[in-house]
């Protein structure tokens, strides 16, 4: 190990702002954000299958963190809005670099091989169950 190459320790700061901004849903809420201030019904239609429960608690991360501000808005009924503080709306150029390397490097797959995959698992359940 003597000729190995010295490699630097990883910065606490930005392991801990990998570690937040890196969680499941959180770039995506953060990105919802980017547009402005909404409601929690828009921010959940706007990013696919997330969960009540686990929106709820990223949001409440993101307050904690102080990168969203939550204001409930006293009218009847009552209405909760979400918006980005300058600290929160300071993760943009971040955010945007980021979309701009997965659209260069990350592939979806497209429709017709998401079809094919629908239809051969669903032969391979029909054969299980005809074989049962």
């Amino acid at each position: 190990m003597a000729d190995a190459p010295h490699i630097s320790p990883v910065c606490s700061r930005f392991h801990r702002a990998i570690e937040l901004i890196g969680s499941r849903w959180t770039g995506a809420i953060l990105q919802t954000l980017l547009q402005g201030r909404t409601r929690y019904a828009y921010i959940k239609a706007a990013v696919p299958d997330i969960t009540d429960r686990m929106l709820s608690e990223r949001l409440r991360s993101l307050e904690t963190e102080g990168l969203v501000l939550r204001t409930v808005v006293p009218e009847s009924p009552v209405r909760v809005e979400y918006e980005l503080t300058s600290k929160g709306r300071e993760l943009q150029k971040a955010l945007r670099e980021i979309a701009n390397w997965a659209e260069r490097w990350i592939s979806l797959p497209d429709e017709n091989e998401q079809e094919a995959t629908r239809k051969s698992r669903s032969t391979q359940r029909s054969r299980k169950v005809r074989q049962a």
